[in-house]
């Protein structure tokens, strides 16, 4: 990963670029790697390995900033790369909102380690990577006659960075991943070939699920034969784990510093205005040991801190990096969330399902899109009708449409299953009187 000599040779970079005409700088030196295996109904289809180490420097001259990468860690052409970045940067145009961040801000360390990195990822056999994928493929080949295709992929990786900033930090993390993914395709009615699939992943190799996940994957395919469009109307609108993250991303977007400042958000100027209904309780939890997305600095190396984002729908908080809050004349909070955490409710799935009288379950989004600046959209789904408390008719091919306030307005219910590997710990939800577009 990175070496205590490539940390001194970045300290040097960072030493001989403020020498040589750069008054601020920020250097960052990057190492990852990643492997994956992939089968095609159960024989070795592709492996692919890749690795990437170079060091980027920011650069801050007379007013003017750039941005510079290499993958070439020879102190001598350093030199000549820094030294043609400067000259490079003095072309550019003075931004004055482009400094670093208030030292004041930054992470001083002496908390304890996040535990994101396993120290098993160089210890795994090839060969026992293969059989994962091998034994996902097995729990699906000859369970159906329908069966069309069958895939699936073991993959791992780590990333590791270091950062230096001439105004008084220091820092440095690492990570690793695993997952274990299957996807199936089967024969429908005429010429429909329904699809799904099912994966795990984890930081730690022992906590990633190495069983069922084929198994799942041919569950959720077998229940989508039958699909078809039902009538347009007014449904409670319910979306599983797996896809509620794409309802919460738009509202993200349009709470960052980036669509603020160019006026392209639906949420600008709301900050302390309730948006959504009292369920919408949303937390950015950065420091929750061993979980994906944890971090105790930003890419500036802002120190981070627990954060209310919603509190029962009202919204509390933007994020808005150094540049875009000097850009418009503001405090800055935070360039991103971290681990957001949805405050859950009492029940998984299948309990919210039973309440619902008539509506969908979303199960996919396919394709669509949100208006940045006034929070339309409009997404094609895929899912079931859900009739009395029950799952019925697996639909597809309609569409639901809205506006991002008023649907957030409407959220009825928050379940209790957020997926814990994920970054963003969005259970299942419910929305009351969505528009489906179908026959």
């Amino acid at each position: 990963m990175i070496t205590d000599t490539n940390k001194k040779l970045a300290q040097w970079a960072m030493e001989f670029a403020l020498k040589n005409g750069c008054q601020s700088a920020k250097v960052v030196l990057y190492a990852n790697s990643n492997a994956s295996f992939e089968l095609r109904d159960a024989k070795m289809d592709r492996l692919q390995q890749a690795s990437e180490s170079g060091l980027s420097i920011s650069l801050y001259v007379d007013g003017r900033y750039g941005n510079y990468s290499t993958n070439r860690l020879d102190k001598k052409e350093l030199e000549t790369f820094i030294k043609n970045g400067i000259d490079s940067t003095r072309y550019l145009a003075v931004d004055e909102a482009r400094v670093l961040a208030d030292a004041s801000r930054y992470y001083k360390g002496g908390k304890p380690d996040l535990k994101l990195f396993d120290k098993k990822f160089y210890n795994i056999n090839p060969d026992e990577k293969v059989e994962l994928a091998r034994v996902a493929a097995e729990e699906i080949l000859g369970k159906d006659e329908r069966i069309i295709s069958v895939s699936t992929s073991y993959g791992d990786g780590e990333g590791a960075s270091y950062m230096l900033i001439s105004n008084g930090f220091e820092g440095e993390d690492k990570s690793t991943w695993f997952s274990l993914s299957s996807s199936v395709a089967i024969k429908g009615e005429g010429e429909a070939r329904p699809s799904d699939y099912w994966y795990s992943s984890a930081l730690f190799y022992d906590k990633l699920q190495k069983k069922g996940i084929g198994a799942k994957s041919l569950e959720r395919a077998l229940r989508k034969l039958g699909q078809k469009k039902i009538a347009s109307g007014k449904y409670t609108m319910v979306v599983d784990n797996m896809n509620s993250g794409r309802l919460i991303s738009p509202v993200l977007s349009a709470i960052s510093g980036g669509s603020l400042q160019q006026k392209n958000s639906f949420l600008l100027d709301k900050l302390g205005t309730k948006i959504g209904s009292d369920k919408l309780i949303l937390k950015d939890e950065p420091h929750i040991i061993g979980a994906n997305g944890a971090r105790y600095f930003d890419g500036e190396g802002v120190a981070t801190e627990p954060r209310t984002v919603f509190e029962n729908g009202v919204l509390k908080t933007y994020f808005i990096s150094t540049y875009h809050a000097k850009k418009m004349g503001v405090e800055p909070t935070i360039s991103g969330p971290s681990v957001l955490v949805m405050e859950p409710g009492g029940k998984d799935l299948n309990g919210s399902v039973a309440d619902v009288e008539k509506g969908i379950l979303v199960t996919g989004f396919n394709g669509g899109n949100c208006n940045s600046s006034t929070g339309d959209f409009s997404y094609g789904i895929e899912g079931f009708l859900i009739e009395n408390g029950k799952l019925t008719q697996p639909v597809n091919e309609m569409n639901v449409t809205g506006n991002m306030v008023e649907l957030w307005a409407s959220l009825a219910a928050v379940g209790n299953d957020p997926m814990k590997e994920r970054s963003w710990r969005i259970p299942s939800l419910v929305f009351d009187g969505v528009n489906f577009s179908g026959l």
